[in-house]
C-alpha cells in the first residue's frame, strides 16, 4: 500500500487529489492474517479462524499485533506524505468498526448498533497534517479531542478538509470545520 501510493505521488501532476486507501486492519475472525509473520510482536498468538478456542492471550495478542502493523502502516504513510513536496497534505484514518475479543462471550462485529458493546462502536481515528506545525492550529485540532464524533462526521470532514464547495456541505459536522479559520 505504501509502495503503491508513492508511485501514484510521483506520477500526479494534479494541484489536488483526494487517495482513499483501504485496509482491512484488524478485521476477524482471521487476524492472524492481517499482519505479516516477521511483525508478530506478541506471542503467543492465534494463528486461526476459529478464535473462539484460543485462549484469551492468544486472540489478544493476535489482535494487538494487527494493531501493531496497522500504526507501523500509517507510520510509513505519514512519513511519504512528509516528504511530499505538496503545500497541503493530510491523512485521515477512521476504523469502519470496532471488535470484540470475547468480552461478554461476543466476538467479532456486526451486533445492532443499539445492542452492540462499546467494543463494536467506539473506534479509533487518527488525524495528521503538515499544518499541525501551526501552534495555533495544532491547540484547536487538540480541543477537538473530547468531543465525541461518528461516521456521520466523515463525509463532512473530507470536504472541509478537501476545500470543496458544495452545498452539501454542512460546516456543524465537519470535526475541523473549527480550526479551517487556525490554519
Amino acid at each position: 500500500m505504501v509502495e503503491a501510493l508513492a508511485a501514484k505521488l510521483a506520477k500526479s501532476h494534479a494541484k489536488h487529489q483526494l487517495v482513499v486507501l483501504h485496509m482491512i486492519g484488524s478485521h476477524g475472525p482471521t487476524y492472524y492474517r492481517r499482519y505479516p509473520e516477521k511483525y508478530t510482536k506478541f506471542l503467543p498468538d492465534c494463528p486461526r479462524s476459529d478464535i473462539q478456542n484460543c485462549s484469551t492471550e492468544q486472540l489478544t495478542n493476535t489482535y494487538d499485533n494487527t494493531i501493531a502493523y496497522t500504526d507501523l502502516v500509517l507510520s510509513k504513510l505519514i512519513k511519504l506524505l512528509q516528504n511530499s513536496p505538496a503545500d497541503d497534505k493530510a491523512l485521515l484514518y477512521v476504523s469502519d468498526h470496532g471488535e470484540s475479543l470475547g468480552e461478554k462471550g461476543l466476538y467479532l462485529h456486526g451486533f445492532p448498533y443499539a445492542l452492540a458493546p462499546k467494543e463494536q462502536t467506539h473506534v479509533p481515528m487518527l488525524f495528521w497534517s503538515n499544518k499541525l506545525a501551526d501552534t495555533r492550529f495544532n491547540q484547536c485540532i487538540e480541543q477537538q479531542r473530547n468531543h465525541a464524533f461518528s461516521h456521520d462526521n466523515i463525509f463532512d470532514t473530507l470536504l472541509g478538509l478537501t476545500h470543496i464547495q458544495s452545498i452539501e456541505y454542512r460546516p456543524e459536522q465537519d470535526i475541523f470545520n473549527a480550526c479551517s479559520t487556525q490554519s
